[in-house]
């Protein structure tokens, strides 16, 4: 089945023109959806639209902009659709910048780009590997998704990718949440500790190591219910070490090994036991065949 595009347009670099295929990167159909049921009968709920106290049909709405109280200025949508500006089909490069200048914070979706496959194979490769080298990524305007987005393309494997980015009005400003903060100064002994905490806990990143635990869990959990069974759990028991000061705390991290359970000290006869907690952690089903729970070690 051929991918369709989310996007298709030109990538305009000064006098170079490259037409290309833009697609979601973000898989959503990893994504667990539910449908609102009426209980008492099974029944799948349906949200009728509504005037007042009259249902309306979907094919008789129009957007409406209040200027008033109550008062709307009405549009068609097809006059929306038919708004031309000239990033809805060329994504002009307004600059460059380092690949490090624009923080995180701004990134809202990721694109796959492609080449439209027409005999541009060659062009868009100058391109991407011309920012890998100089390790930098191009910034423009794209009219996608009703409203026209900043965005910046950067190298991404034997592709590109385009990541929308949010305006600066669109953040709320810091201050309110950081006032407190700003001139607190940490001792430089907790600092260096912190800094080699984090030198030994350093690893090159790998996405496909991590899984969203929360999402097996609710598969588990529906895979159970339609096998009529019940989901099976991993207990794991761990220590919660006491925490006495940050310094303590750094030390006692440091002195751990990778993979090892958390160092708990000696019991004082006057303290009380360390808190032991519990971490659930459903097992997603190899087989239709229900396994037992596997069994807890002892102590």
């Amino acid at each position: 089945m051929a991918l369709r595009p989310y996007w298709s347009g030109t990538i305009r670099l000064s006098l170079v023109s490259l037409p290309v295929n833009m697609y979601l990167a973000v898989n959503r159909q990893r994504t667990i959806a539910f449908h609102e049921i009426y209980k008492p009968t099974g029944e799948r709920v349906h949200h009728a639209l509504m005037a007042g106290d009259k249902q309306v049909d979907r094919d008789d709405l129009v957007k409406g902009y209040e200027v008033e109280k109550g008062e709307y200025v009405l549009i068609e949508p097809e006059e929306i659709k038919e708004l031309k500006i000239p990033s809805s089909k060329v994504l002009d490069i307004a600059e460059f910048v380092g690949v490090d200048e624009i923080d995180d914070v701004y990134i809202e979706t990721p694109y796959f780009i492609a080449p439209d496959g027409k005999g541009n194979d060659l062009t868009f490769s100058v391109i991407r590997d011309a920012l890998r080298a100089a390790k930098k990524v191009a910034v423009g305007q794209l009219a996608i998704g009703g409203r026209e987005r900043l965005c910046r393309i950067r190298p991404f494997g034997s592709g590109m990718v385009l990541e929308t980015l949010r305006y600066e009005e669109e953040l709320r400003e810091e201050d309110p949440y950081f006032d407190e903060i700003r001139d607190r100064k940490p001792d430089s002994e907790e600092v260096e500790l912190a800094q080699e905490l984090i030198k030994r806990k350093t690893k090159r990143f790998d996405a496909g190591q991590f899984h969203d635990h929360y999402r097996e869990a609710l598969q588990e959990l529906i895979n159970a219910r339609i096998e009529h069974r019940e989901p099976r759990e991993v207990m794991e028991d761990k220590p919660t070490a006491r925490v006495i000061n940050l310094m303590d705390a750094l030390r006692q991290s440091l002195r751990e090994k990778d993979g090892d359970e958390p160092a708990v000290e000696k019991e004082k006869p006057a303290r009380k036991a360390p808190v032991r907690s519990r971490t659930r952690k459903a097992t997603p089903p190899k087989s239709d065949k229900p396994k037992k729970a596997p069994a807890r070690k002892a102590g």
